[in-house]
């Protein structure tokens, strides 16, 4: 049977490290907890029946420490859906809540979950665990289940000692993501259902209708309105180069996604969607909001203001930000206070916001501000969307009907001109 060498946390506080037999690292942990230990790392030794006096093999005295080798693993498989994601994030919160260690928490978790993808995430997640490694870490390591956000807000309750707080309020995060997508698709159905059919008679129009009507037009020797004209050569585009076009989006498409996905092109592109006229000042009080609920949250933990900085920084989501907070904390970290450094920060911060900062953090409660701030952020941002979608839809149908009222009107004037050529 296998040897594991282990270092756990007793009751009162003190560690605990030796030697225990077990089928696999799970039995081990297992084993440790019935004994009232919280495992800290567990690492294979070896066989207790091959642990007598023979020397070890080349092969087993070259093998790499186990923590080195976990430091390079990654997950491979994808596709956790966002609904079970939420359940996971919600379940280990509770969990932990109720005093269930990590450890037996995710094993619950990866026994009980349906989605097989899942259930082989969470028992890695466990895994990584079960070995020393952080949970945040562990997360970081499987980025396309977890968003660097999630990350950011799991290393903070972690570094407070409120994960459970912590993954409740990302579980809330969800929800109100996931009803807000639901919103905008309920919303926007019944224009994109509009759009779709508004582009197939388009494209009926422009490769075999109008086609029909540029014969009748050729055999009468008189000049098209311009309008025509225009029409006329985008039917000949569409019908001589349509599929190359289509081909040539899609490429472009493809090419646009990884040239975002680099470092330095990300920059560029989070940077323009923050210039944008609607987009970027919704993202902003977006980032801003989640800025101040993170912050407050770990404020009222009693974490330090320049950890609870360095920290909640990296849950704005956009990396410009980051840049303009992470100069925010240099300038915290030679004393100066909170809502001056944050001065430099327009994009994200009023001048209104920042004048509350600063009395909240002269009056000892920026923590309850700034949680403050971020609800009344939320509730405005939530009203501004309602908003924005309630304009998108007849917007989309004047477009509709300015598309196919063009068309219409530049086929039908030439029939007039071609009776008073006949006449």
């Amino acid at each position: 049977m296998p040897v594991f060498e282990y270092k756990a946390l007793q009751a009162n506080g003190t560690a605990a490290q030796g030697q225990i037999e077990a089928g696999g690292r799970q039995d081990a942990a297992r084993v440790l907890e019935g004994r009232g230990l919280k495992p800290l790392r567990i690492v294979e030794k070896g066989d207790s029946s091959k642990s007598g006096g023979g020397a070890a093999s080349p092969k087993s005295a070259s093998k790499e420490p186990l923590l080195a080798q976990l430091k390079r693993v990654r997950f491979q498989s994808k596709g956790v859906p966002f609904a079970v994601l939420e359940d996971f994030t919600r379940s280990l919160s509770s969990l932990l809540a109720a005093n269930v260690p990590l450890s037996r928490a995710l094993t619950i978790l990866y026994k009980e979950t349906s989605h097989e993808t899942a259930a082989a995430k969470w028992r890695e997640l466990h895994d990584f665990v079960i070995d020393g490694v952080p949970l945040a870490e562990a997360m970081s390591r499987a980025p396309d289940v977890f968003p660097r956000v999630y990350v950011a807000m799991v290393e903070s309750g972690e570094a407070g000692g409120f994960l459970d707080v912590v993954l409740a309020q990302i579980a809330d995060f969800q929800a109100r993501e996931k009803e807000l997508r639901a919103k905008v698709g309920a919303a926007l159905m019944y224009p994109a259902v509009l759009l779709f059919l508004a582009l197939a008679v388009l494209i009926f129009l422009l490769v075999f209708f109008i086609p029909r009507f540029q014969t009748l037009f050729e055999g009468f020797d008189a000049a098209l309105p311009t309008i025509t004209q225009v029409i006329v050569g985008v039917s000949n585009f569409a019908r001589h180069y349509g599929i190359y076009a289509a081909v040539g989006l899609g490429v472009a498409i493809y090419f646009g996604r990884h040239w975002v996905a680099k470092d330095s092109n990300r920059r560029i592109w989070e940077s323009w969607m923050l210039r944008a006229p609607i987009v970027g000042p919704l993202a902003s009080k977006l980032a801003m909001a989640r800025f101040c609920r993170m912050l407050g949250t770990l404020l009222g933990a009693g974490v330090s203001l320049i950890s609870a900085l360095s920290v909640a920084r990296r849950s704005l989501g956009n990396q410009t930000l980051i840049d303009l907070v992470a100069d925010s904390t240099e300038r915290v970290k030679k004393g100066e206070a909170l809502g001056a450094s944050l001065a430099d920060c327009r994009v994200l911060f009023q001048g209104s916001t920042l004048e509350m900062i600063a009395v909240a953090e002269e009056s000892g409660r920026l923590d309850q501000e700034l949680m403050r701030i971020a609800s009344v952020t939320e509730v405005a941002l939530d009203r501004q969307l309602k908003t924005a979608v309630a304009l998108a839809e007849p917007i989309m149908l004047f477009a509709i009907a300015g598309f196919i009222g063009t068309i219409f009107i530049g086929m039908v004037i030439p029939i007039f001109t071609i009776q008073d050529y006949i006449k």
